[in-house]
């Protein structure tokens, strides 16, 4: 004879409604409480009491609210899978209700980090566009470590990102595409570049300007703090932070700002003459920018073939 299932558990199977669900997934595919209630058409303390209502009938956190944002915890990310799994049935039913004929759309969900925009994300974009058009793509950016996230919780098919510690990297496949290491650069005519066009800048030079570097908790970010440690010295106050590649690259190209980014997010703007990079030595902050896939799964053909988009539109990357 089956046991009895626990009370708590009881209340659970009893009271969590698809409305929890649909609120959840939304809350943890948008990161924001306000954008959630946007997709979802509700107020944003409707959103917040459906998710407090949610982790009371689970017993458990589920996400961490902050100013910028939501993150999943590790309990919430367990039952995100679950949640996806189940919406997935319900549109597979409500699908089988239009009869046979009716074939569902493929749509391949990419995650990808904000400085691999330029570089590599739109040109992969535009090729597989033009081989299979048909083929919808939902593109999301954000932090490595939450791409990663998204892609063990079945949000995200595939991912162009970092490597991680090894208990995030747990069950994920990565596949490098070649070495990203940290930039500086300025628009043309700055007061640096004329200084390197007789000797090479330092970084004391670099410090006597405006900075613009990346979002703290990000690997770009540890590796100029860690360039500029290198040489006993300290990150300075007053800097624009953000991971935000065109941002980054709008306040280089209209100030007297340097930027601080990895290569592959200035690389668009040099090949186009609107900054140039000056020639400081920035050895050691190479980190290698790769395909992030399940280890245990085979991608669809479609995934497969963006997959090979992003291969060739990396390949001046594995050159460097």
């Amino acid at each position: 004879m089956k046991a009895p299932a626990p009370p708590a558990l009881e209340i659970f199977r009893n009271r969590v409604r698809l409305r929890h669900l649909y609120c959840f997934v939304a809350v943890s595919q948008t990161q924001h409480l306000g954008r959630a209630a946007d997709r979802l058409g509700l107020t944003q303390p409707a959103v917040s009491k459906t998710l407090s209502e949610l982790e009371e009938l689970t017993g458990t956190r589920l996400l961490v609210r902050q100013r910028a944002g939501t993150e999943l915890t590790t309990a919430g990310t367990r039952f995100l899978r679950h949640a996806l799994r189940i919406l997935a049935d319900i549109d597979a039913a409500a699908d089988s209700m239009a009869g046979e004929q009716a074939q569902p759309q493929e749509r391949i969900r990419l995650g990808a980090l904000p400085s691999v925009v330029p570089a590599v994300l739109t040109d992969a974009l535009l090729r597989f566009r033009a081989a299979h058009p048909e083929v919808g793509l939902a593109v999301q950016t954000g932090m490595n470590r939450s791409l990663i996230d998204q892609l063990k919780a079945d949000v995200l098919d595939l991912v162009i990102g970092r490597m991680d510690d090894p208990v995030a990297m747990e069950s994920l496949w990565f596949e490098s595409l070649g070495p990203d290491s940290l930039a500086l650069a300025v628009r043309p005519g700055h007061p640096l570049a004329a200084i390197a066009v007789s000797r090479r800048p330092t970084l004391l030079d670099v410090l006597a300007w405006p900075l613009v570097i990346p979002a703290a908790g990000s690997i770009p970010r540890h590796n100029t703090e860690s360039l500029l440690a290198r040489h006993g010295l300290p990150l300075p106050g007053g800097c624009v932070e953000t991971s935000d590649a065109y941002l980054g690259r709008l306040l280089a190209r209209n100030s007297d700002c340097v930027w601080a980014a990895p290569l592959s997010a200035a690389q668009r703007a040099v090949a186009e003459d609107e900054l140039i990079l000056l020639p400081l030595d920035t050895q050691g902050t190479e980190e290698p920018i790769g395909l992030l896939r399940h280890g245990d799964r085979t991608l669809s053909p479609m995934a497969e073939a963006l997959a090979d988009c992003i291969r060739a539109a990396a390949r001046p990357l594995a050159a460097q």
